[in-house]
């Protein structure tokens, strides 16, 4: 009798219907089986449909969910069950750009529970069994906008502050335990992410998905913390080190101001 076919780990990737989350699923479908999650169920089907052409057998299911709501992480975790994951990709995100004072207050608290709350109960979800196991690895896109306070993007730049925090401790804690988290810092990527905030900046020096998520799976493989993607975004980051508070604040609102 032939010898049973072992199971592939399982890959988690949030926000998976496009940009950096798509590229991540494509990159670890070789040797993964990957659950894709997104709120747009369309463009998720043709990420999946892709997934499924590039193997002859594996499981990639998508799971439409809204993730800037409580029910949307109670979807997820739902339609994982009892599967073991071994990788999680926490990549949703979304961004505003505009005075603070003139934001929706609906739309902050969907940003907030977005871009941290799911974060962290998706993580706090899976995180305990790759610790029991001895393996696992935790991917969180933050931002090089997580370095330094950014007018007009006062939120978004505090939700990535929070996020890479969260994962430099949580990389702490579990060092040694065969588990890796690891923070993952892009800038200016060509995505849908500047469409999605209705504003028109940044528009030059943009890295492509691929760029990014390359740096991404060498800084895993290394076991690293915090990793900055592009050269010039890493020294960009360390901007804080080396000046005022307020003149590094000054400098981000002319680089995110709308062109």
């Amino acid at each position: 009798m032939p010898a049973p076919t072992a199971s592939l780990p399982i890959a988690l990737v949030t926000g998976a219907s496009g940009g950096i989350g798509a590229e991540f699923a494509r990159r670890l479908a070789p040797d993964h089986d990957v659950v894709i999650v997104a709120r747009s169920g369309d463009r998720l089907e043709q990420v999946r449909a892709e997934l499924v052409a590039t193997r002859a057998s594996g499981s990639f299911t998508a799971v439409v969910a809204d993730l800037s709501t409580p029910e949307g992480v109670e979807t997820v975790l739902a339609a994982v069950g009892d599967r073991t994951i071994d990788v999680l990709v926490n990549n949703a995100g979304v961004g505003s750009h505009g005075a603070f004072a003139e934001s929706d207050p609906a739309a902050v608290q969907a940003q907030l529970h977005l871009n941290c709350s799911q974060v962290v109960a998706l993580t706090r979800a899976l995180l305990p069994g790759m610790v029991a196991r001895r393996r696992g690895t935790v991917v969180n896109v933050a931002s090089t906008a997580a370095f330094q306070p950014i007018p007009t993007m006062a939120v978004y730049g505090a939700t990535k502050a929070f996020v890479l925090s969260f994962s430099e401790a949580l990389h702490a804690e579990v060092r040694g335990s065969g588990v890796t988290v690891t923070a993952l810092c892009p800038g200016a990527t060509e995505t849908g992410f500047f469409a999605a905030t209705g504003s028109d900046f940044l528009t030059s020096g943009r890295q492509t998905p691929e760029q990014v998520v390359t740096v991404a799976l060498r800084a895993v493989r290394r076991r690293r913390a915090v990793v900055v993607s592009g050269l010039g975004n890493a020294i960009g980051a360390q901007a804080h080190r080396f000046l005022p508070r307020r003149l590094v604040t000054a400098a981000s609102a002319l680089i995110v101001r709308e062109r």
